[in-house]
């Protein structure tokens, strides 16, 4: 199950590479999360990873020199096998897992001396690898399960009934756009759309104007189900192979004009930007929570929503943070500048029930399907995972250090997004970044 705690979450187990070792890296032996990386500008395909510390492990490498153990010789001969949807698809996610297993082994301080010294060569430092999308990504489906981010929303366009009456009962979402998820650290074009802020004149086809992020959650299917055969909530997350950062990117005018009466559209699909690093289920297991508890009145999940463990262990305890750097304040070195502060226990719908109800139809979800959480806001302004509701559609603007003030995304900004897990008699993992600059509309 991934709610067990085992001996890679002991707190006192160190590694070799120094810097996982630090109490503030989000990378610390016990997480080794799985990532795609290019070596360098001339390598022919990316390689499979586990980041450790400041570095990354190279998992192709380590297999071709056997270091990993004799169990994955039939992967040394083909690079393509090495490959986080290939794998996952075709060997099942227990091949993944006894890959970062044997990783463990081998990282770990403990291990012999010769292990060690043959496994310095497969070290590479995170920041001399160029990122890639960890999973070919099929399908992507984004929620809307903050009922704090919902009342907000709500708020603002219906102050009387900000829920609409299904939002208790039924986990919210969309089908987004798959082709335009990029990886953190590319460069995000404004869209250009229709807008029709003057309610009496018609539609003008323009650049954004209230361009905003959305700070999400988001996992990744490892094992698909058969078209027509739903999942069932105790087994939803032997679907789930890892979590990451999500920045769904949203052209808020363009979406207030064209929302009605299909929902999001191309307000969405310009660009969402992920985090590199694969978070699996086994290390996020000491950070398990009850699901969200509803307030008095709420009706319960239906059944097939409905499961014991998943109420007792199906939430998530991970910090998440965001950032913004204008660029006047990269030109005077003003460091990035938090905005807000939420977490995922907030979330009115658990992982497992999202992937449950997407499936519940019939729908085939396939490996590497990317769902995400929609934006995770908590109750205090403070915790407000949008810059809508931070700004309150832009009719309370954000101060910053230098300065400035936002109601939405200028040209030139950048939003750093972070998220990290800590409870008292474990180790500290995180998630990396998952950063993004605004570039003027063509």
């Amino acid at each position: 199950m991934t709610y067990e705690i085992n001996e890679t979450h002991d707190p006192n187990l160190k590694s070799w590479v120094e810097s996982a070792n630090d109490p503030n890296t989000d990378f610390p032996i016990q997480n080794l999360p799985f990532c795609m990386f290019w070596r360098s500008a001339e390598s022919e395909a990316p390689h499979l990873g586990v980041a450790i510390g400041d570095q990354i492990f190279d998992l192709y490498q380590a297999i071709v020199s056997g270091i990993l153990g004799d169990e994955f010789d039939s992967l040394a001969d083909e690079i393509d096998l090495c490959d986080l949807s290939f794998l996952a698809e075709v060997y099942g996610t227990a091949i993944l897992a006894d890959l970062r297993s044997s990783a463990f082994a081998v990282l770990r301080d403990d291990a012999d001396d010769q292990t060690i010294e043959d496994a310095r060569d497969f070290l590479v430092p995170i920041g001399r690898v160029g990122p890639e999308l960890a999973f070919e990504i099929g399908d992507y489906t984004d929620f809307y399960c903050s009922i704090y981010h919902a009342t907000n929303v709500g708020s603002m366009f219906r102050p009387d009934a900000p829920l609409l009456p299904n939002y208790r009962y039924v986990p919210i979402g969309y089908h987004g756009r798959a082709s335009s998820i990029v990886v953190s650290g590319t460069d995000v074009k404004r869209p250009q759309g229709q807008n029709r802020s003057d309610a009496e004149a018609p539609p003008v086809f323009m650049p954004c104007k209230n361009l905003d992020y959305e700070m999400e959650l988001g996992f990744f299917v490892g094992q698909g189900n058969e078209q027509g055969s739903p999942v069932a909530i105790g087994e939803a997350e032997q679907h789930i192979f890892g979590m990451c950062l999500v920045n769904d990117w949203s052209a808020r005018d363009i979406q207030a004009w064209e929302y009605q009466p299909l929902g999001p559209f191309l307000a969405k699909n310009f660009a969402t930007t992920i985090s590199p690093f694969v978070v699996t289920m086994e290390a996020l297991a000491p950070f398990r929570t009850p699901a969200f508890e509803r307030e008095e009145g709420d009706p319960q999940p239906l059944d097939y929503l409905n499961d014991a463990a998943n109420q007792k262990y199906g939430g998530l305890d991970i910090n998440l943070e965001v950032y913004i750097q204008t660029e006047k304040m990269r030109a005077e070195n003003i460091e990035p500048h938090l905005l807000s502060r939420s977490n995922t226990k907030d979330l009115y719908w658990t992982v497992g029930q999202m992937l449950t109800h997407h499936a519940s139809n019939g729908c085939n979800l396939q490996t590497g399907d990317l769902i995400a959480s929609g934006t995770v806001s908590g109750k205090e302004k403070s915790e407000r995972g949008s810059m809508l509701e931070l700004s309150w559609r832009g009719t309370e603007p954000i101060e910053l250090p230098n300065g400035e003030t936002r109601r939405f995304l200028e040209d030139g900004d950048e939003v750093i997004m972070k998220g990290y897990c800590e409870r008292e008699g474990f180790r500290r993992i995180g998630f990396g970044e998952c950063r993004g600059r605004i570039l003027p509309a063509d």
